[in-house]
C-alpha cells in the first residue's frame, strides 16, 4: 500500500498559467497608473483651491481634448462660462485672461484623466492579445477600467451640479468623485502587489483581506469622505484655530437645531469641521495598529511608511486650518492622504499575504 505521504503533491497555480504570462511587466505597469492617479487627485485638489472647477461648461470625451486655439474659440468659451450662476453672482468682474487662468486647471484636469484613461486601456489591451494577463486577473484588471470610465462620467455629474443654480459643485458630488478615484487607486496598488508576488513566486495566490485591514481602511476612507466634505463645503474656513474652535471645543450655536443629526453631520459646515479634526484620531489609531500588524509580518516599510505618513498627515491637516486654507499646504494635505491610502493598501495586503502563509 502506497504511503500518504508518498502521493503526489497537488498542482500548483503556476500550472494554471498561460507560458506567456508577464505578472511583473504588468505590476510595473500598475504601478506607474497609481502614480498618475495621486497626480490627477494633486490637480484635482488645486483646481478645487483655486475654483476653476466650473470653467469648462460643456462635457466633449473626445473634441475636449483640444483646448481654444484662437481668440474667437477663447471667447466662445468665456460666453458659455458667463451663463452660469458663478459668473454672475461673484466672478462678474472676471476678464478673459483671468478665465483664462481658471480654465488652465480645469483642463489640465480633464487632460490628465483623458492619459490615464489611454495609459490604462491601451496596454491592457496589448496584454490581453498577447495572452500576457495571468489567469485570474483578466477580470479585475476590467473592473478597474470600468471604474475608471464610470470616474469620468462621476466627474461630469459632479461638474453639472453647479451650473444651473449653485455656484459650486455639491459636495456630496465631489466627495464621490474624490472616492472613486480613491477606490480605483487602492484597487490599482493592490493588484500590482498580488502580481509583483506573483512575478516572484508562479504559485502564490492573492493575498486576502484581514479584519484589521479592513477597519483600518474604513476608517480611513471616512475621515477621507470628511475631508472632502469640508472642502466642497469651504468647511476649513470656519475656524482656523486648533484644537479649539474659536474658544470652544465646540462652538455655540454650531449645532442645527431644526436639522437631524445625519444632515448636520453632511451639511453643517461647522459639524464637518469638528469630525474632520477628531475622528482623524480614530483613524490613526487604526491605521497604527495596522502598521504594528505589518511590521509583525515583515512589512517594516509598509509599517514605517504608515507612521510616517499618519503623523504627517496631522500635522499638515493642522497647518492647513491655522494658514486659512493656504493652497499649497491644503493641496499637499490631499496628495499626502492618497500616499497614505497606498501605505496602508500596502500594509494591508503585507498582513493578507501573511495569512495565507499561516494558513
Amino acid at each position: 500500500m502506497q504511503n500518504q505521504s508518498s502521493a503526489p503533491a497537488p498542482a500548483r497555480s503556476v500550472a494554471l498559467q498561460p507560458a506567456t504570462a508577464r505578472p511583473a511587466a504588468i505590476a510595473t505597469w500598475l504601478f506607474v497608473v497609481a502614480a498618475m492617479i495621486v497626480m490627477i487627485v494633486m490637480v484635482g485638489g488645486i483646481t478645487r483651491l483655486t475654483e476653476s472647477g466650473l470653467s469648462i461648461t460643456e462635457w466633449k470625451p473626445v473634441s475636449g481634448v483640444l483646448p481654444p486655439l484662437n481668440q474667437a474659440q477663447w471667447q466662445a468659451e468665456f460666453d458659455n462660462y458667463k451663463r452660469i450662476p458663478e459668473y454672475a453672482q461673484i466672478n462678474s468682474g472676471m476678464t478673459l485672461d483671468g478665465f483664462k487662468a481658471i480654465f488652465f486647471w480645469e483642463y489640465v484636469h480633464r487632460l490628465l484623466a483623458r492619459l490615464i484613461g489611454s495609459v490604462f486601456a491601451l496596454p491592457l489591451i496589448w496584454f490581453a492579445v498577447r495572452r500576457q494577463i495571468p489567469r485570474g486577473y483578466g477580470a479585475r484588471l476590467t473592473a478597474i477600467l470600468a471604474l475608471g470610465g464610470l470616474q469620468g462620467v462621476i466627474g461630469w455629474w459632479m461638474v453639472s451640479s453647479g451650473l444651473s443654480v449653485r455656484t459650486d459643485v455639491s459636495h456630496i458630488r465631489l466627495a464621490v468623485h474624490l472616492i472613486t478615484a480613491l477606490v480605483t487607486l487602492a484597487g490599482t496598488v493592490w493588484t500590482a502587489l498580488d502580481l509583483r508576488a506573483l512575478a516572484r513566486d508562479p504559485g502564490a495566490r492573492p493575498a486576502g483581506l484581514r479584519p484589521i485591514a479592513v477597519l483600518a481602511l474604513g476608517l480611513l476612507f471616512v475621515q477621507i469622505l470628511l475631508g472632502a466634505f469640508t472642502a466642497g463645503l469651504d468647511a476649513g474656513y470656519a475656524f482656523s484655530s486648533w484644537p479649539l474652535m474659536g474658544d470652544a471645543m465646540f462652538p455655540a450655536g454650531g449645532w442645527h437645531a431644526g436639522w437631524s443629526a445625519t444632515r448636520n453631520a453632511i451639511d453643517n459646515p461647522i459639524v464637518v469641521q469638528f469630525l474632520h479634526r477628531w475622528v482623524a484620531f480614530a483613524a490613526a489609531a487604526g491605521l497604527v495598529w495596522l502598521a504594528l500588524r505589518a511590521n509583525a509580518a515583515g512589512g517594516k516599510g509598509a509599517g514605517h511608511a504608515i507612521m510616517t505618513l499618519v503623523a504627517l498627515q496631522i500635522l499638515l491637516g493642522i497647518a492647513t486650518l491655522m494658514t486659512g486654507v493656504a493652497i499649497h499646504v491644503a493641496v499637499a494635505h490631499q496628495v499626502n492622504a492618497a500616499l497614505l491610502l497606498i501605505a496602508t493598501t500596502w500594509a494591508a495586503h503585507v498582513v493578507g499575504r501573511k495569512s495565507l502563509v499561516v494558513s
